[in-house]
């Protein structure tokens, strides 16, 4: 078998789209539909990557450079479409920088959930000697270009408003994927002519050479419509975003994971799950994550890029975001709900964080709580904490940030302030309203507040009439 070169089409504006994002750009799971073709290619192992740019090719070649370089692999090539004078011209740009002994795969940067078996078995029906076309049976195929068989050799591509009657009630279609020889593909685009209304070269016109030269013109079907789809408008972008999704949540479902709606379910990353977890409706997964065995998730949670350990639960609307330094929850850990986890917040055992709690780059040690309405930044919390209602670490000077440390079975009362940094010692307890600015005694009480007074028979101030 020859290499494979893949060619991603890129090149359009995207009119409909109505956006000054270059179509190829806009994002399906989180990433640009031209990220899932790319990626696509590579499981075919291909030997060379060349994307077609051309409106906004900047911002793709930009975007398609930084992503190679942040995954540690080698960026494609690229050529420039300039103007856009139609498919055909589009591959004639690339005809400098294609060698000739290969299979040329072409595919399009816009039609992102194409499957890699679907691309193999293309190439394999190409073999190095055929042009062989990716094609689809539609129920309805008003307004593709039809497939004229004679057996299994493809004849032609007839467009629907050139098709009679009896090729009109063709159900195959062409979906804009071929692969093709690459020394044969140059020879007949060197041949495409522009004598059409559009006045365009048309990369389909090579199978009418192909034909007139007694090369073999095969077909492989795809097995899903959704595999050949394309983007062409905000309502086609989440038409396949759902597919998407659907696709994802049955595959984490075949291997044991219980989702209480595929329907309503986002994943824009990675995500791996052990057994028995249970994943409740609207949750979004971004990035990189991980649930340990038993872990359930409960309804319209955003959990980014966070180790969940087994046995954990994530109540309602809980939000973790471990950008950059990640979060860690740990085994049995109960949060939520409403509870908010920022980058570098680390979790142990049997933690609790309740509703309208905020940790941001601490450590909470086994058995420590804060349940409700509290915030704890840059902290290391000991074992069997107990922090109050209302209590905050300031952190922050307006400078610099600084590191608290709350020593195992101190019980802190609400509404408190602890003023980094500052330590308070084991088993110690903080009086409830207390400012704490004084590194504490182990065991003891402290109490950092004004004496109570009441002023008898005072009267409040009155309107002025």
């Amino acid at each position: 078998m020859r290499a494979v070169d893949v060619v991603v089409m890129a090149a359009g504006k995207g009119t409909r789209m109505k956006s000054r994002t270059p179509k190829v750009l806009h994002k399906l799971g989180g990433r640009p539909l031209i990220a899932h073709v790319i990626e696509t290619a590579q499981a075919l192992h291909a030997r060379r990557t060349i994307v077609i740019t051309g409106h906004g090719a900047e911002g793709v070649e930009a975007w398609l450079r930084d992503s190679a370089a942040a995954a540690g692999r080698g960026a494609p090539d690229f050529v420039r479409q300039e103007p856009q004078l139609g498919t055909g011209h589009a591959v004639q740009q690339v005809v400098p920088v294609l060698p000739d002994d290969g299979i040329a795969l072409i595919l399009n940067g816009d039609v992102p959930l194409i499957r890699p078996e679907t691309l193999q078995a293309l190439v394999d029906k190409c073999g190095g000697e055929r042009l062989a076309l990716l094609t689809i049976e539609m129920a309805d195929p008003t307004g593709y270009g039809r497939i004229v068989r004679s057996g299994d050799s493809v004849q032609a591509i007839v467009e629907h408003k050139d098709a009679s009657h009896a090729q009109r009630a063709i159900r195959e279609v062409y979906t804009g994927f071929m692969a093709v020889p690459s020394e044969r593909l140059k020879r007949w685009l060197a041949r495409l002519t522009n004598d059409n209304a559009q006045g365009e070269y048309y990369l389909t016109d090579v199978v009418r050479l192909a034909v007139a030269d007694g090369c073999p013109v095969v077909a492989a079907q795809a097995l899903e419509p959704v595999e050949v789809d394309g983007v062409n408008s905000p309502l086609q972008l989440a038409q396949l975003e759902r597919a998407f999704q659907l696709r994802q949540a049955r595959a984490l479902m075949e291997q044991g994971v219980r989702m209480a709606d595929p329907a309503r379910f986002d994943l824009r990353g990675r995500l791996e799950c052990g057994q028995d977890v249970e994943i409740d409706v609207n949750c979004v997964f971004e990035g990189h994550v991980v649930l340990g065995d038993d872990v359930r998730i409960g309804p319209n949670c955003v959990i980014a890029n966070a180790r969940i350990a087994a046995g954990a639960v994530l109540q309602a609307y809980t939000h973790i975001d471990g950008e950059g330094t990640g979060v860690e929850v740990g085994e049995g850990a109960l949060i939520g709900p409403f509870a908010r986890l920022r980058p570098g917040a680390k979790l142990g055992p049997e933690v609790h964080i309740g509703n309208f709690v905020e940790v941001k780059n601490s450590t909470l040690a086994r058995g420590a709580k804060a349940n409700h309405l509290a915030y704890l930044g840059d902290s290391v919390v000991g074992e069997r904490v107990n922090y109050g209602a209302g209590s905050i670490t300031a952190n922050y000077d307006g400078a610099n940030k600084h590191r608290t440390v709350i020593e195992a079975d101190v019980h802190v009362g609400s509404n408190c302030v602890l003023v980094a940094p500052v330590t308070i010692a084991a088993g110690g307890t903080v009086g409830a309203g207390s400012v704490v600015n004084k590194n504490t005694e182990p065991g003891a009480l402290t109490v950092a507040r004004a004496r109570q007074a009441s002023i008898a028979n005072w009267q409040r101030p009155k309107k002025a009439k």
